[in-house]
């Protein structure tokens, strides 16, 4: 009897040889989540903390605030700038059209006064008016020249204050947006005293932000750890390699969850081994070197979670990689086959 099913056996056992070569499994693989310190980029004192240890939230709720109204106060100073600041320059602007009006003014009343003096020239040579007649009128056209050079100076002044322009309006002037770049990031400050979350999430180490402490910038107030992008880091020997592929399907079981299974996909594989990534890296150069196999990291994407236990980072996971490569018969039974065949044909 167990000589009859020997045969069966042999069978059944060289099928699932060839077969099983296809599927890569490996344990050393461990559930991975983007994981961030919450921080703010403005210091402060914390006013309220509002979620609590181990809390799910959702993309922009808020986790805490500080306290505003330093950050209030300082916006409507800015604001104030702001508002002189279109201010002098409505009064640039203003002062600017008097200067040209005064030059106008000024280079109209040259003719005049050039017409004065050449009378007062005509009249002296022929001893009907004085001398003192024509200073005064050499006088009157001086001041008209020098009336319209100061006039053009303080008009060249004022356009300089103008940005060069005096038609561009006030919004586009240097002075009004600088005064509103100051205004806007008084305006970013206040709203960054509300910290919202940035992705979905579990929030941890809640107690380490407590109420009226202060917080300084870029100071961490606790940890988020995302719910929504998860991965596989796994770690197979290089030996298991050969064949793995980015994009091949990918079935995993997770140690937590018994009989449920996750799909899933190679995303990448590390170009270097995670030795190579050590502080000290191995010297093999010793004369009792030991040959050790290596193991790539490789990262799997899980497809999704939905209807599925939750999952946690640094959970124990197998993963199994269907490479489609099939292992084939042994050269040694290869051969045998080849013979059989061959003795079959003749």
């Amino acid at each position: 009897m167990l000589f009859a099913l020997l045969p069966i056996a042999l069978v059944i056992g060289g099928y699932y040889y060839v077969e099983g070569g296809q599927i890569l499994s490996t344990d050393n693989a461990y559930l991975q989540a983007d994981m961030i310190g919450v921080t703010n980029d403005v210091a402060g004192t914390v006013a309220s903390v509002d979620v609590h240890e181990n809390q799910e939230v959702r993309q922009g709720q808020v986790l805490f605030s500080l306290k505003p109204d330093s950050f209030r106060i300082a916006l409507d100073g800015t604001k104030a700038k702001l508002g002189a600041a279109r201010n002098q320059l409505l009064n640039l602007q203003a002062s600017y059209r008097e200067s040209l009006a005064q030059i106008a003014q000024a280079e109209a009343d040259i003719p005049y006064f050039q017409t004065v003096v050449e009378r007062q020239e005509r009249l002296i040579s022929g001893s009907a008016a004085s001398q003192t007649a024509l200073d005064d009128a050499k006088h009157n056209l001086d001041a008209a020249h020098q009336k319209v050079a100061v006039a053009k100076a303080q008009a060249d002044a004022t356009l300089a204050q103008l940005g060069g322009n005096a038609d561009q309006p006030i919004e586009q002037n240097p002075l009004y947006l600088e005064a509103q770049a100051a205004v806007d990031d008084a305006q970013r400050q206040l709203n960054n005293t509300v910290v919202r979350a940035p992705f979905d999430g579990i929030v941890t180490n809640v107690s380490a932000l407590q109420v009226g402490s202060y917080l300084e910038a870029a100071q961490q107030g606790f940890s988020l750890v995302s719910t929504r992008n998860m991965w596989i880091a796994a770690n197979p020997k290089e030996t298991e390699l050969t064949y793995i592929k980015p994009g091949q399907p990918v079935t995993i079981s997770v140690d937590t969850y018994p009989g449920v299974q996750w799909t899933g996909k190679v995303a990448s594989v590390s170009p270097a081994s995670g030795s190579s990534f050590a502080l000290l890296p191995a010297q093999n150069t010793s004369g009792n070197w030991v040959k050790v196999v290596q193991r790539i990291p490789m990262r799997v994407t899980i497809d999704d979670t939905a209807g599925k236990p939750p999952l946690r980072a640094g959970m124990s996971t197998v993963v199994d990689v269907d490479t489609g490569h099939k292992r084939g018969l042994p050269e040694f039974a290869q051969k045998l086959l080849n013979l059989s065949t061959a003795y079959a044909h003749e």
